[in-house]
């Protein structure tokens, strides 16, 4: 048995980690779905509400990462998709350095620091360990995979996807609430440098509106979740979204950066 684990490959792990959290969800919901299997969770996530979603965009994120490789491009400043890995696994796999992703100062040096010594790992490594999902503990708590995970590999499968050339996705319906609720739960620190007027968040054709920041005037974004994520991440220049109102309004969002 020690063998055989030992041969298993990073993308079957990977395919048993979406396996699992789809076991989990399936069981809780019943007989109706206890035949659901990987292959079918993938084209049947409008019917699973519940479902992990940040398990699909890991998956999908590494399928693209093998198929173009270790020096392509993303979205993010000077990264490569061998630094987008190495990022990734630092985020999960070092308690020590991944609070640095989000403190500014000293401890983000260090983290840029580990981030770099990563980097020196193989990108087939790297991305195997993405794949094969987060450790037991804090990445694989509920709400944190709902939030803070999906929002993560959401985004930067898009970072790679977009750098690349690829349009925006059409996603099951599913998705699209899940992100719209993430859009709705801290629009106001991803905006908070935004000042002197007021924000919402459209969900178009939809009479969905999220209030991000009072003030007049208002300016008002419209698009489909996703695309309202991305923007609120600081990629206004490829969300596919409407920015409308006063042009004082407009060119206030249009000078501020959004994003952690």
């Amino acid at each position: 048995m020690a063998g055989q684990a030992a041969r298993t490959s990073g993308s079957e792990r990977g395919r048993q980690y979406v396996a699992d959290q789809t076991s989990r969800r399936t069981v809780k919901q019943g007989s109706r779905d206890r035949r659901t299997s990987v292959s079918t969770a993938l084209t049947t996530l409008v019917d699973l509400t519940e479902f992990h979603f940040d398990a699909v965009e890991r998956e999908q994120l590494c399928n693209l990462l093998e198929e173009i490789g270790p020096q392509a491009p993303t979205l993010i400043d000077s990264w490569t998709t061998h630094d987008l890995a190495a990022h990734l696994v630092l985020r999960e796999h070092d308690l020590l350095a991944a609070p640095g992703l989000v403190v500014p100062g000293a401890w983000a040096r260090f983290a840029e620091r580990r981030q770099l010594e990563l980097k020196e790992r193989a990108f087939t490594d790297l991305v195997t360990t993405v794949r094969s999902g987060p450790p037991p503990g804090f990445f694989r708590v509920g709400w944190v995979r709902r939030f803070p995970n999906l929002n993560e590999f959401f985004v930067h499968h898009e970072d790679v996807r977009r750098a690349n050339g690829s349009s925006p996705r059409a996603l099951p319906p599913a998705e699209d609430a899940a992100l719209f609720r993430n859009v709705a739960r801290a629009p106001w620190f991803l905006s908070r440098r935004l000042h002197g007027v007021g924000l919402d968040l459209a969900w178009a054709g939809t009479d969905q509106v999220i209030r991000a920041r009072r003030g007049e005037p208002t300016a008002r974004v419209r698009g489909l979740p996703g695309e309202l994520l991305l923007f609120l991440f600081g990629r206004r220049k490829v969300a596919a979204v409407e920015v409308t109102g006063s042009l004082e309004a407009i060119a206030a969002v249009d000078r501020t950066r959004f994003g952690m």
